[in-house]
C-alpha cells in the first residue's frame, strides 16, 4: 500500500478533533499543500537509504511526504497531543510499522535520537529555528545534510556571506558546521493559517572534516557573540572583553591572527574567527 499525503480538509479536521488552534507561540502554521511538502523532500534529496529526523512534524503533512520515499523518520514534537496522534495518522495513510518513531520532547532538550539520522528535514518556527538548527548540528554529528523551511529573514541570514547586510552571528555559527544556501521560496498560501511573512527553504551540507575541537568551538562562538553584540563596532573595542580586557590586548591578539583591529565583525568569515580563537 503506497503512502498517501494529507489534504487541506483532513488537516483542518485533525486539528478540530485534537482541539488544536494554531498558535503563534509554537509557530504552528500547518502546510496544507501536497506539492510543497514534496518540493521540500525533493530539495533534501531524501531516498529510502536515508535516516531522517524531522523537528516539529505537527499534524504530519511533511512527515508523510518524507515517509513516501521509503526513508524511516524520527519525528520530534513538543506538543503531546500532536505527538500522540501522529502514529495513527501515519498508519491510516499507509506507513508501514516501524517506519516512524515519535519523540515527544522539546527539540532544544533532545540529546539522543534513535537510528543515527543522517538527514534533517523540518518546518521550523521563527522563534526557535536558529537555536534548534545549531543544537542539532552540535549534538548529532551523524546529520550530514538537510533542508529546513524557515521565515525568509532567518533563511537569508543563515545563508548570508560575510559583508552582506544580513550577515550576523547565526551566519557565522552555522558556517562552523558546513555550507548553507537558499534552496527555494515557499508561497504564503500553502499554510494554514496564512502567515504575514514569507518563507524560504535553506539547504545545508556538513563539512567532511570538523573545523575544530569543542573547546575551540565554544571560544569561537563567544568571540562571535561579542563581535556582533554591537554591530559596526571595531573589533579591538567589541572584543576587548573576551580578548584580554582592553582594546590594546585585543589588538595584539587580532594582529597575531592576521585580522585588522579596526575591522568589524560583519567583514569576517568563520575562518577569521577561528584564527582569532586560536591566536
Amino acid at each position: 500500500m503506497p503512502v498517501t499525503l494529507l489534504g487541506a480538509a483532513e488537516i483542518r479536521a485533525l486539528a478540530a478533533d485534537l482541539d488544536v488552534t494554531p498558535t503563534k507561540k509554537l509557530g504552528q502554521n500547518f502546510v496544507v499543500d501536497a506539492n510543497t511538502v514534496r518540493k521540500i523532500v525533493t530539495a533534501a534529496r531524501v531516498t529510502s537509504a536515508d535516516r531522517v529526523v524531522e523537528v516539529g512534524p505537527g499534524l504530519g503533512s511533511l512527515t508523510l511526504a518524507i515517509l513516501e520515499t521509503g526513508a524511516p523518520v524520527t519525528a520530534v514534537e513538543i506538543d503531546h497531543r500532536l505527538a500522540e496522534r501522529l502514529p495513527a495518522t501515519a498508519a491510516a495513510h499507509g506507513v508501514p510499522d516501524g517506519a516512524l518513531t515519535v519523540v515527544a520532547e522539546d527539540a532544544l532538550r533532545v540529546s539522543e535520537l534513535p537510528g543515527d539520522p543522517d538527514v534533517l528535514v523540518a518546518n521550523l518556527p521563527y522563534n526557535v529555528s536558529v537555536p534548534v538548527l545549531l543544537h542539532f548540528m552540535e549534538h548529532f554529528p551523524t546529520i550530514q545534510r538537510g533542508v529546513v523551511m524557515v521565515q525568509a529573514e532567518v533563511g537569508e541570514r543563515l545563508a548570508a556571506p560575510s559583508g552582506s547586510k544580513v550577515y550576523g552571528a547565526p551566519s557565522v555559527k552555522a558556517a562552523w558546521y558546513g555550507t548553507w544556501r537558499l534552496a527555494g521560496t515557499v508561497s504564503r498560501q500553502v499554510f494554514w493559517p496564512v502567515p504575514n511573512v514569507d518563507s524560504v527553504l535553506v539547504g545545508f551540507e556538513r563539512d567532511t572534516d570538523a573545523r575544530g575541537t569543542e573547546e575551540e568551538r565554544l571560544r569561537t562562538f563567544a568571540i562571535v557573540d561579542a563581535a556582533f553584540q554591537q554591530r559596526r563596532k571595531m573589533l579591538r573595542q567589541a572584543l576587548s572583553g573576551v580578548l584580554g580586557g582592553s582594546s590594546a590586548a585585543a589588538s595584539d591578539v587580532l594582529a597575531r591572527a592576521g585580522v585588522a583591529p579596526t575591522a568589524r565583525g560583519e567583514e569576517l568569515t568563520i575562518e577569521d574567527f577561528v584564527r582569532i580563537a586560536r591566536a
